[in-house]
């Protein structure tokens, strides 16, 4: 009787705490002072489902602190700056030098990169993903997202989508801030098709999105889903069908468009003059607060898991040294999958230039990194349970598996020393002679286009 007291207790005091949702704040500067701020919409949604909202301010240092803020439950990144390029791309953009000053001074609100906050966000992003707690992905959210997960992003969707193909479209209008809206196409069957299924009434799956970005997502990483995109072709939403059941307290999602800013202008109680708590009907969709309500149903969900599974252990209490251990198998398998997910993605990608950026993806794993894989193969291959033959041997082929993952990333980090050479050399080089070596090869890749071109022509007639 004394556990089922015990159990009816822990579970009245969990019904009176509130799932936490981290937060992290933008700086700006007021009255020559720094201020942190989170945009009301985000917070009014999240306590209206039954969170609390948790706001992580952008400090220095604060990330070697996040431990402080467990436990979490869920986050929510939203707007911010421009992400730190080097933390996604390893070779240079086609943007030129006038290009990119061009771009610094029509988004330069945007475009003074946060590396603190870029650290605190990524480290969060990285947290959910290594342990399924929700994550919603706002605007540059999305984008961190991705990135957290070796994506990359075009660093300027007007330069290197819209003025190259034939789709004229505008992802942000400084004349229409808050107004401006565009197409996007709805992939059937995903979440966002859920929730906004009721608005298409007839119409090809299309739905009409507001846009405050420069930048978008370049190449999805391998674990995503592509939800909608724009008619140029970006993505404009994305989740991972292995980690988005709410019910069960999963939800790993992107959207690069902002649906709690999509509202009615008259906000106002006419009653009594003060802002009321924005209903479904104020929105241009009855859709668009519903990735918050099933973010924060998946936030309490997870929550609940949470709390069971302490308690469920709570009979078996593993001192330091044995925890720490554990979270390392843990991390182990994690590193793991994403060097998977990574070389699927690399043998089912027949371009080139996405095979190349799924190789530099890999070469961003650290020493470290390749540790925790030995970790994790020694515990597979060690384990004392009770298994049959063919348990233990495909046990085994797990643990070498991820044993032998290392041996990729040796390759890869000798054709990084292979590129910092190169660079090296490159760097004596005037300006006029890397023009030139510029043009050469771009002579020489053409050239090498047209004779691949004119074997695969020939193969059509054999």
């Amino acid at each position: 009787m004394k556990g089922a007291d015990e159990q009816e207790i822990a579970t009245d005091v969990l019904a009176s705490v509130l799932p936490r949702v981290l937060i992290v704040s933008r700086r700006t500067v007021r009255k020559n002072k720094f201020v942190d701020f989170v945009g009301e919409y985000h917070l009014d949604l999240i306590v209206k489902y039954g969170a609390v909202p948790v706001i992580v301010p952008r400090v220095t240092g604060l990330d070697n602190l996040l431990d402080s803020f467990e436990p979490i439950h869920g986050v929510l990144l939203c707007e911010g700056e421009d992400i730190d390029p080097s933390l996604y791309e390893d070779d240079s953009s086609d943007l030129s030098v006038d290009e990119i000053e061009e771009i610094r001074r029509l988004h330069s609100s945007d475009t003074a990169i946060d590396k603190h906050k870029d650290s605190i966000e990524l480290q969060l992003a990285r947290r959910c993903l290594e342990r399924n707690i929700p994550y919603l992905g706002i605007c540059r959210g999305s984008q961190v997202l991705n990135v957290a997960c070796g994506g990359s992003l075009y660093q300027d969707v007007e330069k290197e989508i819209i003025q190259k193909g034939s789709v004229v479209i505008k992802h942000i209008n400084y004349d229409n801030y808050d107004g401006h809206r565009h197409p996007i196409k709805v992939v059937e069957g995903t979440p966002i098709y859920e929730w906004f299924k009721e608005s298409f009434d007839g119409n090809p799956l299309e739905l009409h999105v507001n846009s405050y970005h420069h930048q978008g997502v370049k190449r999805l990483a391998a674990r995503f889903k592509p939800m909608a995109f724009s008619p140029c072709g970006l993505i404009e939403a994305f989740y991972d069908p292995d980690a988005y059941d709410p019910q069960e307290g999963k939800f790993i999602v992107g959207l690069q468009f902002h649906p709690e800013r999509m509202q009615h202008e008259n906000l106002e109680d006419e009653e009594n003059g003060a802002n009321c708590l924005r209903s479904e009907s104020t929105f241009d969709y009855p859709g668009c607060p519903r990735a918050y309500q099933e973010f924060v149903k998946a936030v309490v969900a997870y929550q609940k898991k949470l709390f069971n599974l302490r308690l469920e252990r709570k009979g078996i209490q593993l001192d330091k040294a044995m925890e720490k251990q554990r979270l390392r198998i843990v991390h182990s398998f994690c590193v793991a999958k994403h060097l998977y997910d990574e070389q699927v993605h690399i043998r089912k990608n027949k371009s080139m230039h996405d095979s190349m950026h799924a190789f530099k993806a890999l070469q961003r794993f650290q020493a470290s990194d390749r540790k925790y894989l030995e970790i994790g193969a020694k515990f597979l291959q060690c384990t004392q349970a009770e298994l049959n033959t063919q348990q233990e041997k495909m046990l085994k082929q797990v643990g070498a598996t991820i044993r032998n993952s290392s041996v990729f990333l040796e390759r890869f980090n000798h054709l990084k020393d292979r590129e910092l050479k190169a660079k090296m050399v490159l760097e004596r080089l005037g300006t006029h002679e890397l023009h030139e070596l510029l043009d050469f090869y771009k002579m020489m890749a053409a050239a090498t286009a047209k004779i691949l071109e004119g074997r695969s022509e020939n193969r059509k007639f054999l």
